[in-house]
């Protein structure tokens, strides 16, 4: 708790013991409260207890050691793509994606100061990234920092005028500070993607629409890749992401993390799933799970 800025830490305090009553009903977050993470908690799970953790490995280590009975990750935005580390962390945490939820975002520019006073914005790269152009056209330096909440209460407990946080607006009222500008965006269609993590998943019941999430690593053979998706191709499973990474510091076998519709048990999926693994060193599924939101 004491990563967090000054202003956070009763706020973090009581949640942390309100959660201590009931991890059953706690779910983890990473971020100060307020933080975007926050309010995509209290969207999916509205009865839920909200965790803040400093970082995502707290988040999920909070999961694992029982502190919280699931965790709720921004994976991805749609103007700034994939959030840094989670490919990596997903697999190596051990917890299974259970749900998936869909957030628009809107930053705000919050400060004790004017908006003719800042000359510096600070808050989460991925805030950063997503209005880099809204700063740029503004001259507003960007500073990096863990989160967007947690950003707004260093503000309020440095009380420069010159720097501000970009952050959810509601972070302005918890942290005492002033709304500087509002709604910002580089462009109306910012939305981030959230997965949420549990100790196990359930085999997937009743109606779908469904999502599967998998990695796998190619045989490092000429056509790799167009060989291990063919079977996705034949079978008719739609796949609606596929993204690269690297691990081990090598540059020789390439890992991918996957999403498809549908669900292991269908028998195109099923199929496609078998050809995958002809064809490749090693696949293993993260999750199935209700789509939030229809693909296409």
């Amino acid at each position: 708790m004491e990563n967090f800025a000054a202003p956070a830490r009763p706020i973090v305090a009581s949640m942390i013991a309100a959660a201590s009553k009931a991890p059953e009903r706690t779910v983890a977050f990473q971020g100060a409260p307020g933080a975007n993470s926050h309010v995509a908690v209290t969207e999916a799970f509205p009865d839920a207890l909200p965790l803040p953790c400093f970082s995502f490995d707290d988040a999920i280590e909070a999961v694992k050691r029982g502190a919280a009975d699931r965790a709720m990750i921004p994976i991805e935005n749609s103007l700034h793509g994939r959030v840094a580390d989670i490919h990596f962390l997903l697999p190596e945490s051990g917890l299974v994606i259970t749900g998936e939820h869909f957030l628009p975002i809107r930053h705000a520019l919050m400060g004790v100061g004017t908006r003719d006073d800042v000359r510096e914005a600070m808050s989460h790269p991925q805030a950063l990234g997503q209005c880099r152009h809204w700063l740029k056209a503004h001259d507003i330096l960007p500073i990096s920092y863990p989160d967007t909440a947690g950003a707004a209460a260093v503000i309020a407990e440095r009380r420069e005028a010159n720097v501000a946080a970009l952050a959810p607006p509601a972070a302005a009222e918890i942290y005492g500070l002033n709304l500087l500008a509002t709604d910002i965006a580089d462009a109306d269609h910012n939305m981030t993607r959230f997965v949420v993590l549990a100790r196990g998943g359930k085999p997937p019941a009743g109606d779908g629409p469904w999502m599967t999430t998998f990695i796998f690593e190619v045989k490092n053979v000429p056509a790799a890749l167009y060989k291990a998706l063919g079977g996705f191709a034949t079978n008719g499973v739609n796949m609606t992401k596929l993204e690269s990474y690297q691990r081990g510091g090598t540059f020789a076998a390439t890992d991918f993390y996957c999403d498809i519709e549908g669900k292991p048990g269908d028998e195109n999926v099923d199929r496609a799933l078998e050809e995958l693994g002809f064809q490749t060193k090693w696949v293993r599924v993260l999750g199935t799970y209700r789509q939030a939101r229809k693909r296409g």
